[in-house]
């Protein structure tokens, strides 16, 4: 009779220590490679944007990417940013990119289209990154924002798409006030 007790005495405790060892490699699978997405609410508002007097005025719709390279959520947007170049940029849409200041590191080869800005006046009050701003092709402000809502950007949650085909037909955009949900981080660089 301890021989039929002994075997499911066995079995259980082999997939008792099968349970134990899965959870301990699942808990450390999402440890080190899984992060949880914190939303953040972020207010964007366009007012103090200006381009640099070398692109202002008349010219190609221009779209600004604001950027910091120690933000884990621009990984989200940079795929979609690279579509939108190959998409847009042959129709003459011209791309740029600003930096955080005081920050280092620089954009994957995919975005290597991306002129960079050194400077553009009021960058240093927007709220957060990543985010994007488009003039039309009279040198007005047509949208700032980001990219879409939520943890990542594609072309079928996006922002940009919509307004970069409108302003390509000619309409006129204003959209330079934007709430929304994300992942973002802050861009000021002020310390007191």
């Amino acid at each position: 009779m301890r021989h039929s007790y002994r075997t499911p005495l066995l079995a259980s405790l082999l997939v008792l220590i099968c349970a134990v060892v899965l959870w301990s490699a699942y808990d450390w699978f999402q440890g080190r490679y899984l992060r949880a997405f914190s939303e953040h609410t972020a207010v964007f508002s366009g007012d103090p944007l200006q381009l640099p007097a070398e692109l202002a005025g008349s010219g190609a719709i221009r779209l600004v990417h604001f950027w910091d390279p120690a933000c884990p959520c621009n990984v989200g947007n940079q795929q979609h940013l690279a579509e939108l170049i190959a998409t847009y940029g042959p129709q003459g849409v011209e791309f740029y990119s600003v930096q955080k200041p005081g920050s280092h590191g620089q954009l994957p080869a995919t975005l290597s289209a991306l002129k960079a800005l050194d400077h553009l006046p009021g960058a240093e009050q927007i709220p957060a990154s990543p985010a994007v701003a488009i003039w039309d092709r009279n040198g007005k402000l047509a949208y700032f924002g980001p990219y879409s809502e939520g943890l990542t950007c594609n072309s079928s949650n996006s922002f940009i798409e919509p307004i970069l085909q409108a302003l390509a037909s000619d309409r006129q955009i204003n959209a330079t006030h934007t709430l929304a949900v994300g992942c973002y981080c802050p861009w000021p660089t002020n310390t007191h």
